[in-house]
Parts: structure tokens; C-alpha cells; sequence
């Protein structure tokens, strides 16, 4: 029997993880070994819906090296031996928070498929270990789990949930923007490729000149809209809407329902309908929706509760918005946490969207057009992993 540092240092790693890698996520008993009396390792927190992929395995999707905190004010943030599989959060524990998010997965709760993992044994591990967890309050149960994901509350009160999500101030530290060290692990990794790390190099440039306060602003945009073809980019994703502050927005209502094939309207068009600070009915319109301006994209889902992050309430939206399949935030643009790779799914409301007729179909010649799910919430089986890799 071995504590969980002690079993930390016995396992080698001739690299680190990278993406693409087969990994399997361990049984129910061997992951609760890891965790203390509340559900959570490094204040991670191991959450009830991830009971359903112990025992299966995956690719890495991304090096969790990095997040973006929204709890506090918008932050990069580092994460410790971590990273994310083809795998999201469905909700049941918490409410039904509809927000699908990515899970974080420790490397302590994986093991390596194939010899030509990253992963690998140091002389005092095993396949089936044993670990006696030696925090505070002993080992954890699966209903220590599960009682983890919400705090008591008095009756009739508005529950406060606990999730990966509200945790990760706590089971992250500071990551500043200038720590050029991330960006070299983005490349390493397997997370963004060359091509993207130019890209955003070149952007942030333009940005901070316009932000500088040195009347560069309306000519950097400008020279930014009439080269940005180069690099395959739109106008200038950081464009303010049109509508004057105070004034009311348009809306739109098409009942769009999960499946259907619908188009994204053009950013101009899109602006239209946004406020100077970019919003909707108090909904927020990103940056990091830009590059998918012009797609077509299938409806993953209507979206009407999620949780606040900040608060672990469960807000109920007034208006449902649309998640797209494949759709998430690639963290191109954004001034402190280039390139996280947490994949949010954005929100966008149907006045966003067009719907494409009942007889179009995608098409394939189309790189902007997806029909195939990257990491949705129904995921691909164990087994599917060829025999060649097992």
C-alpha cells in the first residue's frame, strides 16, 4: 500500500502526454483511492458523471496545461498534470446544467494503452495499485462524490453545486499572458499547430496596438482588415456592434431543435443585430465566434439552464439559446489566455442562424461545413480503439 505521492513518484514520464495519445480511464475503486473525503484530488474535483467512462479508452484530446478561469476576473490559469479527453459533462449531478462542458481529467485517474505511449512505469508501479489516500478525512466513497457535487442547503433554498468549473481557481495557479513557456507547450503538445501560434502572435500585435492608447486604433483595424486574407482570417474579430447603447435588439425565434443543419449569418450581419458592447438581450457575442461566421453546422442542443460559475447556482435563461455540434471557443483572440484549450461550447441566439432547408445537405467540399462531432456528449465506445492499438 502506497500513499498517493509515493505512487506519483514512482511513475516515470519519458515525455509528457500528447495529443492524439491512447489512454485508459481507471476502475471506480481505483480513482476514488486518489481522492479525499470531498471528491477531489489537487482540489480537482472527480465529479459524478465521470463514473461512466472508468474502465474505457480514449485519445487525448488536449494537454490540460492550461485553462481559462471565469470565475474571477477572466484569467489564464495553469493546471497540473492534467488533461482533456473526448469526453463532457452531462449535467445529471448538477442540476441538469445543460452547458456540456470538457472535462479535466488527472493524470492519476488514466493509465497508458500501447507501448507507444508517453506514459510509462517506473520499477515501483504496477497495473493494479493500491493507494491509501493520506488527506484529511480519509479516502473518499462514490456517495462521498456524489454528495461533493452539491452543497446542504435548508429546504426550499436554491441549491449550490460544485463542480470542475467553479473549482478551478483552486485547482490551478497564475499563469501570466508574457510566460512565453505556455505557448512553446501549446506547440509541444499536440494543442495548436505552427500555423495557429503565428496567427495569434500576428493578431495579438495588432490588438495591443489598437488597445495602447496612442491613436493607432482605427488604422491598425484597418490594415489589419485589408491583409488578413493571408492568413485566412475575417474583418477584425474585436468590431463593435452597430446598435446605440440603450436601444432595444432585435430578436428571432425558429425553434431550432437538435439535428437540424443551419448556416451562421455573416459577422456584418451579426453586428446588426449587437449592441456597442457586443450583446444581445444582455447575451454577449465573442471574438472567438468570428471564424465560424458563414459555416454550417448542426444544432447539438437548446440550451436553458446552466450554472453560474461564479455563484454555483443554476440560472434559468429567460430566451434558450443554440449550441452548435463541433462548435467551440478556440481561444484565438483573447488578450490573456491565448490558446486554452477548455473548448467551450458558445451560445448563440437563432437570430444568429439561419436555418438551411429540410432537403439541403452539407456539403463536403466545404471545410467550414461539419457534420461529424469532435467531442460531443455521446461519445465513442471503449472498444472502439483498433485492435492495433490495443
Amino acid at each position: 500500500m502506497e500513499s498517493i505521492q509515493t505512487w506519483r513518484e514512482n511513475v516515470s514520464f519519458r515525455s509528457k502526454p500528447k495529443v492524439g495519445d491512447w489512454v485508459e480511464v481507471r476502475s471506480k475503486e481505483e480513482i476514488l483511492r486518489t481522492l479525499d473525503a470531498q471528491g477531489q484530488l489537487d482540489s480537482m474535483p472527480f465529479m459524478p458523471e465521470m463514473f461512466v467512462f472508468c474502465g474505457r479508452r480514449f485519445r487525448i484530446y488536449k494537454r490540460a496545461h492550461k485553462t481559462c478561469d471565469t470565475v474571477f476576473p477572466i484569467r489564464g490559469r495553469r493546471v497540473s498534470r492534467a488533461v482533456h479527453l473526448e469526453t463532457r459533462c452531462d449535467g445529471s449531478a448538477h442540476g441538469g446544467c445543460q452547458a456540456g462542458c470538457l472535462v479535466f481529467w488527472k493524470e492519476e485517474w488514466l493509465k497508458p494503452v500501447g507501448d507507444n505511449s508517453p506514459l510509462t512505469s517506473g520499477p515501483g508501479h504496477h497495473a493494479h495499485f493500491s493507494i491509501v489516500n493520506t488527506a484529511p478525512g480519509g479516502p473518499c466513497t462514490e456517495a462521498g462524490v456524489w454528495a461533493g457535487a452539491e452543497s446542504t442547503v435548508p429546504s426550499g433554498e436554491t441549491p449550490t453545486y460544485v463542480c470542475q468549473a467553479t473549482r478551478l481557481p483552486y485547482a490551478s495557479t497564475d499563469l501570466e499572458w508574457w510566460d512565453v513557456r505556455q505557448y512553446v507547450e501549446d506547440y509541444l503538445s499536440g494543442n495548436v499547430g505552427l500555423g495557429r501560434v503565428v496567427r495569434g502572435l500576428i493578431f495579438s500585435i495588432f490588438y495591443n496596438l489598437s488597445q495602447a492608447g496612442i491613436g493607432l486604433g482605427p488604422t491598425m483595424r484597418w490594415f489589419y482588415e485589408r491583409i488578413c486574407w493571408l492568413w485566412g482570417a475575417s474583418r477584425f474579430p474585436r468590431a463593435s456592434g452597430n446598435i446605440a447603447g440603450g436601444q432595444p435588439t432585435p430578436s428571432v425565434g425558429l425553434n431550432l431543435q437538435p439535428g437540424e443543419l443551419v448556416r451562421v449569418k455573416s459577422h456584418q450581419e451579426i453586428l446588426r443585430t449587437l449592441t456597442a458592447g457586443s450583446k444581445n438581450r444582455g447575451m454577449s457575442w465573442d471574438a472567438e465566434m468570428v471564424p465560424y461566421c458563414g459555416g454550417t453546422y448542426r444544432v447539438l442542443k437548446r440550451v436553458a439552464r446552466i450554472l453560474d460559475e461564479k455563484t454555483g447556482k443554476m440560472q434559468d435563461m429567460k430566451n434558450p439559446c443554440i449550441i452548435l455540434d463541433t462548435v467551440v471557443c478556440q481561444a484565438r483572440y483573447s488578450g490573456c489566455r491565448m490558446f486554452c484549450p477548455r473548448s467551450i461550447y458558445p451560445y448563440w441566439r437563432e437570430i444568429w442562424l439561419e436555418r438551411v432547408g429540410p432537403n439541403a445537405s452539407a456539403d463536403s467540399s466545404d471545410e467550414r461545413v461539419v457534420s461529424a462531432p469532435l467531442s460531443a456528449l455521446a461519445v465513442p465506445p471503449a472498444q472502439a480503439m483498433p485492435a492495433t492499438e490495443r
